[in-house]
């Protein structure tokens, strides 16, 4: 099966973005089954499956006539490799019941790999991946975030027969899996003081006592990065195709993430690599976001101060589209690559992860 059309598969994208943007500035709310014929099955078609083809694609597809039925079925040598379940574009995929529907129709049939769709977000799980439903989700990406399209073409490529056939994704989630359970261990050194930890950091630094060193685990902002292969088996940083456990969405990255220990807006501004106040914005769904960056390193977002970058960007996106429904204060957001602003050098808009980049690249 020869690879998909990579950029035949960026036109229809950006025909379906264009769909959402002009339904939601009418405030038109679509059924499901015209979600699918406007928004899904464009991309269907543009990843190489046949819906005409009955042996390939199956509409309604039960495994018993007494199942209750799921969108679609995608076939390999008459095998059902991978499940489409959508809803309308209104929906939010993260509702629990959407989700269970999803992973244990999958689970029972036997079928690795569903994708759960509004036309808009599309997530990616594993039904046969230990753990719950945070755990079993394997990518989550939106039409809708034009600064993620290489991310987002990446994602859905790995949804293409041919991608399919070569069971690339089976390879990528293995090392998906890997790298969550060691970032799981290693945030529990940090954040419980492990005994071992401390006492391996004393042999490198034998004048401090055990108190300082815990104290000081306490202090520290402490965040670990792996990074993410596509189909090519080049990597970008977790933050551009997101962690699902991390709902943030940033720019494309085309290297190895460094692993970032605790750099703040006050490191930059001690380093004189950013000049307060910093105006700041961000075109998220339509609406221009502002913010500014002020003295001691605090972002003041509608009136407001916030000690992070993320905290305001989270607040941010909840002006535009509410609370998350999940009971979360705010929508996590990765904020060094949510927030733009205007290089002085280039009159462009670069993303505040750009600054923090350099940062650590100069620290080397």
């Amino acid at each position: 099966m020869p690879d998909v059309d990579r950029q035949e598969l960026r036109q229809v994208v950006h025909t379906v973005r264009q769909q959402i943007q002009r339904l939601r500035e009418r405030g038109k709310t679509l059924t499901e089954q015209d979600t699918i014929a406007v928004l899904i099955e464009p991309i269907l078609v543009a990843l190489g499956w046949n819906l005409r083809d009955v042996d390939e694609v199956a509409r309604q597809y039960r495994r018993q006539p007494q199942d209750n039925p799921v969108d679609y079925a995608l076939f390999l040598m008459r095998t059902p490799r991978l499940f489409v379940e959508a809803k309308s574009l209104d929906k939010n995929l993260r509702e629990h019941k959407w989700r269970m529907q999803t992973l244990t129709y999958a689970t029972a049939t036997g079928v690795e790999w569903c994708v759960l769709t509004n036309g808009d977000q599309y997530h990616l799980y594993n039904s046969h991946g230990k753990g719950d439903l945070d755990e079993k989700l394997f990518r989550a990406v939106s039409v809708s975030e034009q600064s993620e399209e290489e991310n987002l073409l990446d994602t859905l490529d790995l949804l293409s027969k041919g991608q399919m056939e070569e069971n690339r994704i089976n390879v990528l989630w293995k090392a998906h899996f890997v790298d969550s359970r060691v970032k799981s261990v290693l945030k529990d050194f940090f954040s419980s003081q492990d005994a071992g930890l401390i006492r391996l950091i004393r042999k490198r630094l034998d004048e401090l006592g055990a108190a300082d060193i815990r104290d000081s685990l306490k202090r520290a902002e402490i965040k670990v990065e792996f990074p993410i292969l596509n189909t090519l088996g080049q990597t970008k940083t977790r933050g551009c195709i997101h962690d699902p456990r991390e709902h943030g969405s940033g720019p494309e990255e085309t290297t190895r993430a460094p692993v970032i220990l605790g750099v703040a807006i006050s490191d930059l501004i001690n380093a004189g690599m950013l000049t307060t106040p910093l105006h700041l914005q961000k075109k998220y769904k339509g609406k221009l976001l502002e913010a500014e960056i002020i003295q001691d390193g605090s972002v003041i977002f509608d009136g407001k101060s916030y000690d992070s970058l993320s905290t305001s960007a989270g607040m941010a996106r909840n002006t535009v589209i509410g609370v998350p429904p999940d009971g979360r204060p705010l929508h996590q957001t990765n904020g060094w690559i949510f927030w733009q602003f205007q290089d002085a050098d280039t009159g462009k808009l670069e993303f505040l992860d750009v600054l923090r980049q350099r940062y650590l690249n100069n620290r080397k």
